[in-house]
């Protein structure tokens, strides 16, 4: 199919599309995603037809002013007000009984629903003129690296979509943090910009789901999105490796020696003691750089012809159990932990 391409000021033709029942790439502030309206069925299948995207797993609905949550949810608690008042509009994601406005195909048949209000100036442009909330999944092929940069929604969606509009680069770089309300003790699903310790400070004792670390063992539903499958994967095989500077290249440079295709994804603090070819994604003590480079350096390396990625990775603070929660799903779970 002919995919149009839009820029920043074309807002209303993108609006019009939507409203007419096709599928639109749209930046946000966290990653590129691919928009329908919330309430076509028929929509949000072509969704998931073009990104090759699972059915059981379930999408966010984002809308462009507060008081439209109640077109989508049946109840906001004083937590998600109060969540609401600090982080929207904003890269978070509450977990909220949903209405009998939603179909069952944006929830994967579930009672709850994913709703975010997101910050970026024309993503909630083209939601308002659309007249309804937007399902907006990251706008990639599924599993793939998500599309933080516009050259990246044209190597994985144009051909496949109505249209891509043109954003630029996105600030954070990863997906939101996607938190649910539906227990006493609020529950971290996915982690993103939006911090634990941020959140605490506003609702008190929260919870980190144990699948912000591991593979689920079991196949039931699932109340977010990118907990259930291997995502963010380039075509390469992904490694993770936890250890000191010394240790990490030292173990890369021993690989590169006995394998071709080997590639350190690296700190810059690396650079210098590592004999194979890199790709860095920022400095040790700078996580929120880290995440919005994280799935362009993967999608580099797959360009650069890499057949195994060994990422060094190490807890920053900040954002960086983000950036491990996109990783280890990268890697399939795959990590080596040097100090042992």
């Amino acid at each position: 199919m002919e995919t149009l391409i839009l820029n920043e000021n074309e807002a209303s033709k993108a609006a019009k599309i939507i409203k007419s029942g096709g599928i639109v790439a749209i930046p946000t502030e966290t990653v590129y995603g691919l928009a329908a309206s919330a309430f076509d069925f028929g929509a949000i299948k072509k969704i998931f037809l073009a990104k090759g995207r699972p059915v059981d797993n379930p999408l966010i609905v984002h809308i462009a002013k507060l008081e439209d949550v109640f077109k989508v949810v049946s109840e906001f608690s004083e937590k998600a007000k109060a969540l609401a008042k600090n982080f929207w509009p904003g890269p978070l994601t509450m977990i909220l009984p949903k209405n009998d406005q939603i179909p069952s195909i944006v929830t994967a048949g579930g009672n709850s629903v994913a709703v975010r209000f997101p910050s970026h100036a024309v993503a909630r442009k083209i939601i308002e003129l659309s007249g309804v909330p937007l399902v907006a999944p990251s706008a990639n092929l599924s599993g793939k690296p998500s599309t933080t940069r516009f050259s990246h929604v044209l190597e994985d969606l144009n051909g496949k979509v109505d249209a891509l509009v043109n954003g630029g680069d996105c600030k954070f770089g990863v997906e939101s943090t996607v938190i649910s309300l539906l227990e006493d003790t609020p529950r971290i699903l996915r982690p993103g910009a939006i911090t634990p310790e941020q959140i605490e400070k506003v609702v008190g004792k929260i919870l980190i789901d144990d699948s912000v670390f591991n593979k689920i063992t079991d196949d039931g539903p699932v109340l977010s999105p990118g907990i259930k499958y291997k995502h963010y994967s380039p075509d390469a095989e992904v490694v993770i490796l936890k250890g000191e500077k010394e240790d990490y290249s030292d173990f890369v440079n021993q690989a590169g020696s006995e394998e071709k295709g080997v590639l350190a994804l690296c700190f810059d603090e690396d650079i210098s003691l590592l004999n194979v070819p890199y790709i860095s994604y920022g400095s040790n003590s700078d996580s929120l750089f880290q995440a919005h480079n994280i799935f362009d350096a993967l999608r580099k390396a797959d360009k650069l012809g890499a057949k195994v990625i060994y990422v060094h990775y190490s807890e920053s603070g900040g954002v960086s159990l983000a950036v491990y929660n996109r990783l280890i799903r990268a890697a399939g779970f795959k990590v080596i932990d040097l100090k042992k």
